[in-house]
Order: structure tokens, then sequence, then C-alpha cells
């Protein structure tokens, strides 16, 4: 049995590999509401109970798959939902905004799709230019203290907007971009995630799969990926042969390289949980093998040679 995580000072229990469902609307090539629920009850069987969403994710079809799916099968005690608001949608295209009436709104409609009267985790997914970030966590404190949510998240937050929103110790998770090709995260706000006991949960765990092994040099890349800096023909071939010296330890746990790397993250000790995404049912099983990993001091070195902190794809060779 998966030993479960406490997620920092929220006292919600999570098996520590979840799922994010970012691309559960897009499961099947068309949007395919029953198998992307097919993919949750993959999970839940398997023993996945955190699952991360946002407004932003097909603009509530992700959310809306998810609270049907729970529904209809009587799932939503079983589960842990975080799922994020920020995005406003206009006339004149989608702004971020965290005005505090406008987060309550988003809250609001966040629990009609979800079909839930609560919601465990809600994070700002972006910040705005000019809400002060105390006044948005003041907002959400409120709808904490009215039982709509749980825990309070901040996503995207700089350092300095975390600690202005965290003036009161509202903050309770942090979810920000963190992966073996930019571990900056853990000089610049671990060391403050730690003395705050604020959990910390990475987005961007795989790199788009370049981190998972999923590509080689020969490998036919699209257009919209060579526009990503990653892909980009010397900064690809960069990051590749350092995936290259770490594929040995696949082949010695017998697992897939995502579940070495996921494993890793598992093993700083602010990274609470890990939400990587799945097409399918295939990707969700094997993400939850990550937690039968167990990484000797060996394989931490030879992970932390390859890609050291401060290590810059963008010039290093």
């Amino acid at each position: 049995m998966t030993k479960k995580v406490t997620l920092g000072k929220t006292g919600l229990e999570i098996n520590p590999i979840g799922l994010g469902a970012n691309k559960i609307m897009e499961a099947n090539p068309e949007t395919n509401t029953e198998y992307g629920g097919d993919i949750l009850l993959a999970g839940i069987e398997a023993g996945m109970d955190f699952i991360d969403t946002a407004f932003i994710y097909g603009r509530g079809t992700s959310e809306s798959i998810i609270g049907e799916t729970f529904k209809k099968h009587n799932l939503r005690d079983k589960v842990v939902i975080a799922t994020k608001g920020a995005h406003e949608v206009t006339p004149d295209g989608v702004k971020i905004n965290n005005r505090p009436e406008f987060m309550r709104q988003e809250v609001e409609s966040s629990l009609r799709r979800l079909q839930t009267d609560y919601i465990d985790l809600y994070y700002v997914h972006f910040p705005d230019e000019d809400t002060p970030k105390a006044e948005v966590i003041g907002a959400l404190t409120r709808l904490k203290e009215e039982g709509k949510i749980r825990s309070i998240g901040v996503s995207n937050f700089s350092l300095q907007q975390i600690k202005e929103g965290n003036m009161d110790g509202g903050i309770d998770v942090v979810q920000d971009e963190y992966n073996l090709i930019n571990r900056t995260a853990e000089i610049e706000v671990f060391p403050y995630f730690k003395e705050q006991e604020i959990a910390f949960i990475p987005y961007f765990p795989l790199a788009s799969g370049l981190l998972a092994g999923a590509y080689s040099l020969d490998h036919k890349l699209t257009e919209n990926q060579l526009n990503k800096e990653h892909f980009q023909e010397e900064n690809f071939k960069n990051i590749l042969s350092r995936v290259d010296q770490i594929r040995s330890l696949a082949e010695k746990h017998h697992t897939g390289l995502q579940n070495i790397v996921l494993a890793y993250y598992l093993m700083q000790e602010q990274v609470t949980a890990l939400i990587p995404g799945a097409r399918n049912k295939k990707q969700m099983l094997e993400n939850l093998k990550t937690n039968q990993v167990r990484l000797d001091q060996k394989d931490i070195q030879l992970i932390e040679t390859a890609f050291p902190i401060g290590f810059d794809f963008r010039n290093s060779k």
C-alpha cells in the first residue's frame, strides 16, 4: 500500500503521485468526456486520490469532466481536488484578475462545474499586476471560513508576491515550475517554504517529455515544439545528452525513466506531491509506479551530476 503524505499544514492526506488534469479534455483527438473520465477511474482504482485542475484547462471542460465522473460514480469523498482560477474571459480576450469579488465568483463557478460543496485546495492561478496579494489571500481565507474551500494555494507567484500574500500565514501550498532542467527553486524559495510550512507542488516536472526519455536526436519535432526554447537545436542536443547519462537508472530499477525523475523530486524535502499529466490510462498507471522506486545515494549523485543546480541548457555543453 502506498504511504500517504500530508499536504503541508492543510491536514489533507494524499498519494504523493496525483494527476495533472490539463490533458483530460484532450484525452482523445476529439474532446471526449467519457474517455477523460475513464482515466480518472483507472487512476482512482489504482490508488490515485489527488487531482489538479483549473478553469483555464479547456475553460471549465476539465473541471466539468471531473465533476460529472465523480458524481456518476459517487467518488467525491475518495479524492482531494485542487483547482485554480484567475483568468477572466472578456470580449477583448482573457486577462488575469485577482480582485476579491472576481475570485469569489470563480470559486462559485468551479464548485458548480465540479458538482461539489467544497474544494480541497484552491489556487490563485496567476498574479495580476494590481491587486495586493494580501487582499486576494484574505478573500480566499473568508471562503475557507465559509467551508467552500479547505486550503489556499498560489501558482506562478514570485517569492516577494508569496511573502506579501502570506503575511498572516494564509498560504498553504505553492505550485510552480521545477524540474531537473530548472532546479533554481531549491535555492530561491525552498528555504522560505520550509520556514513557513508551505507545501510545494511542481509543474512541468518532465519538461514536455524531455526528461522522460521520450525523445532522441533523430526525433521529428513539430513546428510548435521547434518554437519552444528547450527544443531548439543546440538546447535539445544538450538536454538529451544529459538525459542519456541517467538512462541506466531506468534499467537498474526496472521502470520507466519518468519514474526515476519523479522519484528524485519526491526525495526533496520541500516537494510534497507531484501531478504529472496523462493522456490515457496507460500513462496514468505508469506514473503511479513512481511510488515503487527507491533511489540510493549513487543514483542521486548520478542525477545531480548530470543536472546540477545552476545548469543552463542554453550554454552548458
